[in-house]
């Protein structure tokens, strides 16, 4: 067979094919077109979110500082907002709106009702930036030294590993951890050496906001 000949023979075998390779196209095509809108739909819904999940369940206290952000209303979006020691923010079209001893989810959903009003799309972001309403303070012969949030419970052997461990100056005595209860100062002791080795584990208290552990 001559190269003209093989030529054309190539030719029609591909003019017999080129509709079936194009429909498959067409097909291929039309389901990619059919599938973007829906993804895309899904990352704008995720990109938009509502609560921090990790601090759902944390209460709000007084001196506590939180971020309210409000989807594409920057004059209703708060920054670096302190809870008063009433408990209470200002916010702008609500006004006065108590925040202490609600969740970020509880206030998230408030602020979505009584924004409501408002916005036909009211769609807010409620991040605890700063925790100042739960700490406790560790001194002493202790590594790091200094004041700790509560972000969780958080028994006395938690937070000495968290400050870093008694330093090597530390005398072999209890750690105290002093409270105040019905206004006037307790005093509780914590063999912190024998709770390592899983004795007197009923001495390994939760601490409460306020709570100093001093480490002798």
């Amino acid at each position: 067979m001559n190269v003209k000949a093989s030529g054309q023979c190539v030719y029609k075998i591909f003019k017999r094919r080129l509709p079936v390779a194009t429909l498959l196209l067409c097909c291929v095509l039309s389901c990619v077109a059919q599938a973007r809108p829906e993804s895309s739909a899904l990352i704008a819904d995720k990109a938009v979110p509502t609560v921090d999940a990790k601090a759902a369940r944390y209460v709000i206290g007084v001196g506590d500082v939180l971020d309210i952000n409000v989807w594409k209303e920057p004059d209703l979006s708060l920054t670096a907002v302190a809870v008063r020691p009433d408990g209470m923010i200002s916010f702008p079209l609500i006004g006065e709106l108590k925040v202490g001893g609600s969740t970020p989810l509880q206030l998230h959903d408030e602020l979505v009702a009584l924004l409501g009003r408002y916005l036909s799309v009211a769609r807010v972001t409620v991040t605890v930036a700063e925790i100042k309403s739960k700490l406790v303070y560790v001194t002493g012969e202790i590594a790091k030294p200094g004041v700790y949030s509560l972000t969780a419970p958080s028994d006395v052997l938690q937070l000495i590993i968290r400050a870093g461990g008694p330093t090597p100056f530390a005398r072999n005595k209890p750690i105290a951890v002093l409270r105040m209860v019905d206004g006037k100062q307790s005093r509780i002791l914590v063999n912190y050496k024998k709770l390592l080795r899983g004795e007197y584990l009923e001495q390994n208290i939760y601490l409460l906001p306020g709570d100093t552990v001093v480490v002798p």
